[in-house]
């Protein structure tokens, strides 16, 4: 088996950026905190962010890589030799690679909002010495975009080559395009929308409401004790519905069953595609934050970018 360490050695053949750092910018320190879309003041803001590849001399080398709901900046390469997984998108960034590091500067930055580092409900709210919980003021997917701006010009960063980014990184692409065109040359925004159907709205609507049912929630004031787990489980079961077509799950799962040959005659997960969910939702919660869930989706379904930017509402 290959090991963390040779698997970076491997870096000249495209295989790892190798050892990375996760780094934090604050700004909007009190009194000149972050003016947000709602007209909600923020501030001080943390964003978390890595950076790989090198900075050429006119910095025009830069490409934006924007993570999906639950992602963060830990796109490529590992923390330490013995961490037992790369960075999200490790497949595609690094040397050699479709988004190659030795040709480019990738940044990627944890959204605001997140949990993975950046301020969001379950960051400290300097005012109270606690968690801001439902005290957080809700964000948009243009503040997110304003705060990775903040972020690009603590960097001295004019000019980005290409952002990229899939589902609600798309929606960030689309964003960055429309709000600071002159600063972008060109997008790739994958999986996305201009803005969520009414099915996707309702799909959310009852992952939020799972949360909120759960008697752990407290109304988002939960983090001294037990966590809302079995709601935030269940709104990740939902979500993973909605990321695969019907046609995807009748190829992966069928009607097959799950361990066994035939039916238990009980509530358990009898069938392949219900272990799967379980899977999927246990996991989750050792990860993620509900609060940050509900603010996240809440952000992606407000997000209209023809009423935005001048277009009619249907």
């Amino acid at each position: 088996m290959t090991t963390v360490s040779e698997y970076i050695d491997h870096d000249q053949h495209g295989v790892s950026v190798g050892i990375v750092e996760k780094k934090f910018f604050i700004f909007a320190q009190p009194p000149h905190e972050m003016l947000l879309e709602s007209g909600a003041k923020l501030g001080p803001v943390t964003i978390a962010y890595e950076t790989y590849g090198e900075l050429d001399a006119t910095k025009c080398n830069v490409i934006l890589v924007l993570h999906a709901l639950t992602g963060d900046s830990h796109v490529a390469g590992y923390y330490s030799s013995d961490d037992p997984k790369p960075g999200w998108w490790d497949i595609m960034v690094g040397p050699g690679k479709a988004i190659d590091t030795n040709l480019y500067f990738v940044v990627c930055s944890n959204i605001l909002g997140s949990c993975m580092g950046s301020t969001g409900p379950s960051s400290i709210n300097p005012a109270a010495d606690r968690p801001y919980a439902l005290d957080f003021p809700l964000v948009t997917l243009g503040d997110m975009v304003t705060a990775q701006k903040a972020l690009l010009d603590h960097l001295g960063i004019t000019r980005v080559l290409s952002v990229v980014g899939g589902s609600l990184g798309g929606m960030q692409v689309l964003e960055w395009t429309v709000k600071y065109p002159d600063m972008v040359a060109s997008a790739i925004p994958l999986a996305t929308t201009t803005r969520h159907s009414a099915l996707a709205i309702a799909f959310n609507e009852v992952a939020r409401q799972a949360i909120m049912a759960d008697p752990n929630w407290h109304n988002g004031d939960y983090y001294a004790g037990p966590k809302p787990d079995l709601g935030l489980a269940l709104a990740r079961m939902i979500g993973h519905i909605t990321y695969l077509s019907d046609e995807s799950m009748r190829h992966k799962f069928g009607r097959r069953l799950q361990d066994r040959m035939d039916f238990s005659f009980d509530f358990d997960a009898n069938f392949q595609v219900e272990s799967y969910l379980h899977y999927q939702g246990t996991k989750f919660v050792d990860r993620f934050d509900a609060n940050s869930l509900l603010y996240l989706t809440k952000a992606a379904d407000y997000f209209d970018l023809e009423y935005q930017y001048g277009g009619a509402r249907p």
